[in-house]
């Protein structure tokens, strides 16, 4: 491939069965290493070989453009995957075979797939992808993991820097310590930087080997395909090993293992290098100045400087040579954690640079490529969103407030958007340093004794999103579901391009919704619970006046306990682990529906309890919002019961059956128990007053679905009330006599007592009674609650019945 160099972004090494090493192409047994971006996989030793060959996911302000070529990765297919081209089976689960491109999943043999035209469309999901060229993120030092505003897990074993990726002990298990008198094994350094970590690659050759056969195995040792005639091994003694500037952390613990394992015999050791040359041919890369053409070789000889090669360079390439001024070279190391890049001075001796390069690291050389490029201004603009303020203050308070905790430079950082409401503001950085700073301070603020959160976000350039292309926003709750969400994150960052998709453990819907606020035509997909589609659901009507398209239509990939929302609208009682592909290909032919809304208003009379002598001022008003239901009494209080288990031993919650089994037990030590809610409350509907059965549980229900399924209305026709609808502006009051006949209507058996149909409801509270709206409980004090319909309808997506449409990407 000759695209653009980009960083993989990696987590925390794990276990992956069945997959195998780019590098090595060994099956990966030990811990290794994946990209959260790209299907790239790695063993920990052999990281450092990887190239920075990721996907091009934005635009960094490096060499952009317009056109997306194919993203073939190699290997870990699928057996029965078929090749584009052949027609013929090309995955395969023994071995790394097989390509794939990684945005629209078309597959070939790799001897098949230099035929397929080189330009990408996406494939079926290329209405829903947000395309890589139409966004823009500057992002010079922020880790990959940022970038991607990925949560790093708490189980991060050490991380800091390559010295612990290349240590020893991974590199012994290749070779073989071979107890055959005939072998020698040697240690092999690459250059300079590996004698400095104590980083060495093991070889067994021969006790009698020729010096060229010892020469091939250490090339091979560190996968160098060039000649060998242009290398020699050069000694160098045991000490130099135990010297001052061996800076890795665990030398002698590793060199007293080896002893052990080499008993008398500790290896030789011997360093790689390449033989000096009065001249060279070196390749340029001219990036995009003219596609069409890989690269231009050159051959260079000991006067060659920058200048001259530029000189030589442009006319190749169909450019003139008058306006030398306006190029660069820039020399690229491709490390598979990060691309660094530096401009060559103009009088910079271009075969002296080839010789330190080789003198560090042969490695490192191999990974090394010039670009020539075209100077131009470059911008730096940092987005940071930054939650968790104090809600309702002006844009100076924030600035006086940001100024005071972080110190911010006002010469380079402004305050480009507000959302009082929320207590969140966007700040646009024009130095890195700068953002950075204040990214990693932002971490350990608190305010008022909340903490507050940043997140880097992208730019999304909206005039350059093409006409019928409506991008899907994914928003994922890692917590809900037995934590199924943080697979569907990883598939979705995968499927999709990994901008669209948020965490919302990582400041909620809100970065999410001002990522996509300019985009004029966009969906939402929401993987998480009712708890969790309502909080989302609640930003967007805090939000929408600031979208530029205000009524998304929203789907829900269920994954709480209760998922009457999903149910309703199709998607199923609960995730089981369905490929995610095919959901996203549901959602893409899903059928728009409207729903209903409703604002309820607690105004309770009295103070809040345990104020002294009663002189306490009353509670404000409190607003909420309701989509599915709104319970008082006997339901709110199970609920209210089992939110209380959960909160004293979350790790027991994990799994959507034992949440239901607890609702259940907790159901049975209420049995005994009798309440006469009706007495306790008054209810008015339309302004008028209506007459209570005796009932110790009163439901509002705004969709045909309740306590995970179950039909509390009931589906007899009845003239009294018309047929319920979840966007006729309408909600029906039913009440249950308790625990017994809750759990005949969650059975099936019975169906809860109709009380009364309307759209404006008065409930007065003569005492303290459980409340729960869409599944959050809590005990409401005496009073008034008001429940009206809230603002415009919004739109859902519903599942289509029909069976897919069988489309090729």
């Amino acid at each position: 491939h000759w695209q653009v160099p980009v960083a993989h972004c990696f987590g925390p090494p794990g276990h992956y069965k069945r997959k195998f090493c780019t590098v090595c192409r060994k099956s990966l047994e030990s811990p290794a290493f994946r990209c959260e971006v790209c299907e790239l996989h790695v063993h920990t030793d052999c990281i450092l070989f990887a190239c920075s060959d990721c996907r091009q996911c934005h635009q960094d302000g490096h060499q952009d453009h317009d056109t997306y070529h194919h993203h073939w990765r190699e290997g870990n297919l699928s057996s029965s995957a078929r090749c584009e081209v052949c027609k013929k089976t090309c995955g395969s689960s023994e071995v790394l075979s097989g390509m794939r491109c990684e945005w629209c999943g078309i597959l070939a043999h790799a001897a098949c797939y230099i035929i397929v035209t080189p330009e990408c469309t996406f494939g079926r999901l290329r209405n829903m992808i947000l395309p890589p060229s139409c966004v823009q993120l500057f992002s010079r030092n922020f880790s990959k993991l940022h970038c991607f505003r990925i949560s790093e897990n708490l189980q991060t074993e050490s991380d800091e820097d390559d010295d612990v990726d290349g240590s020893t002990q991974g590199s012994a298990k290749d070779v073989q310590i071979s107890t055959d008198s005939s072998k020698q094994t040697l240690k092999i350094f690459d250059g300079n930087d590996a004698v400095k970590r104590n980083q060495f690659r093991l070889i067994s050759v021969p006790r009698i080997a020729k010096n060229e056969e010892v020469v091939e195995a250490a090339l091979r040792a560190y996968y160098i395909i060039d000649d060998q005639q242009e290398y020699e091994l050069q000694t160098f003694m045991q000490q130099a090993l135990l010297s001052d500037d061996v800076i890795n952390r665990n030398d002698a613990a590793e060199d007293s293992n080896l002893g052990s394992v080499f008993r008398e015999s500790v290896p030789e050791a011997w360093i790689i290098r390449a033989k000096p040359k009065d001249e060279e041919v070196i390749r340029i890369y001219p990036a995009w100045l003219k596609v069409g053409m890989a690269y231009v070789s050159l051959r260079v000889n000991k006067d060659s400087t920058t200048q001259t090669v530029i000189k030589e360079v442009l006319p190749l390439l169909g450019r003139q040579t008058e306006c030398l001024q306006n190029f660069k070279l820039v020399e690229v190391l491709m490390g598979s954690k990060q691309v660094q890049r530096m401009v060559l001075d103009d009088q910079e001796l271009i075969l002296n640079r080839l010789k330190d390069i080789r003198k560090t690291s042969i490695r490192q050389m191999n990974q090394t490529r010039f670009y020539i490029v075209e100077n131009s201004k470059s911008i730096v603009r940092v987005n940071l969103f930054v939650g968790g303020l104090p809600p309702q203050l002006s844009p100076e308070e924030y600035t006086n407030i940001l100024k005071d905790e972080l110190a911010i430079k006002t010469n380079v950082v402004s305050v480009s958007h507000v959302y009082q409401a929320q207590g969140a503001v966007v700040l646009e950085i024009s130095c890195f340093s700068e953002a950075e700073r204040i990214y990693m301070l932002v971490k350990d603020t608190s305010v008022n004794d909340k903490p507050l959160n940043a997140v880097v976000i992208p730019e999304v350039m909206a005039s350059k999103i093409p006409q019928n292309c409506c991008p899907l926003l994914v928003f994922v709750n890692p917590k809900s579901g037995g934590l199924k969400g943080r697979d569907l994150l990883y598939s979705f960052r995968k499927l999709l391009n990994p901008h669209q998709v948020f965490e919302l453990t990582n400041g909620g819907p809100l970065p999410g919704f001002h990522t996509f606020s300019k985009v004029p035509s966009f969906r939402v997909l929401v993987c998480g619970g009712d708890g969790t589609v309502g909080w989302v659901l609640g930003a967007l009507e805090e939000i929408r006046h600031k979208l530029v398209c205000s009524e998304p239509s929203v789907a829900i990939l269920p994954l709480g306990t209760g998922n009457d929302l999903g149910r309703v609208l199709r998607w199923g009682a609960g995730y089981s682990g369905e490929d995610p592909y095919s959901i996203l290909v549901s959602v893409d032919e899903a059928d728009d529906v409207l729903m209903d809304r409703w604002t309820i208003l607690l105004d309770a009379e009295e103070p809040a309890e345990g104020t002294e002598n009663g002189v306490a001022e009353p509670e404000p008003p409190k607003i909420v919002q309701m989509n599915n239901y709104c319970g008082l009494g006997i339901d709110a209080e199970l609920s209210l019961d089992f939110h209380h288990a959960r909160e004293e031993e979350p790790g027991k919650f994990n799994s959507r059956f034992h949440n239901k089994g607890v609702y259940v037990k907790v159901g049975l030590q209420k049995i005994s128990h009798t309440r006469n809610l009706h007495k306790d409350i008054k209810l008015q509907v339309d302004q008028h007053e209506v007459e209570l059965p005796s009932i110790e549980g009163l439901i509002f229900i705004n969709i045909p679905s309740w306590g995970s399924g179950a039909d509390l209305w009931g589906s007899e026709s009845d003239n009294r009330f018309e047929k319920p609808r979840i966007d006729d502006g309408l909600l029906e009051v039913v009440g249950v006599t308790g625990v017994v006949h809750m759990g005949q209507v969650q059975g099936g058996f019975r169906s809860g007592i109709r009380i009364a149909q309307g759209s404006y409801f008065r409930v007065t509270l003569l005492k303290p009674i459980p409340v729960q709206v869409d599944g959050e409980p809590w005990i409401q004090a005496p009073g008034q609650i008001i429940i009206s319909a809230a603002g415009p309808k919004v739109h859902m997506l519903k599942k289509s019945k029909q069976k897919q449409k069988k489309t090729g990407s």
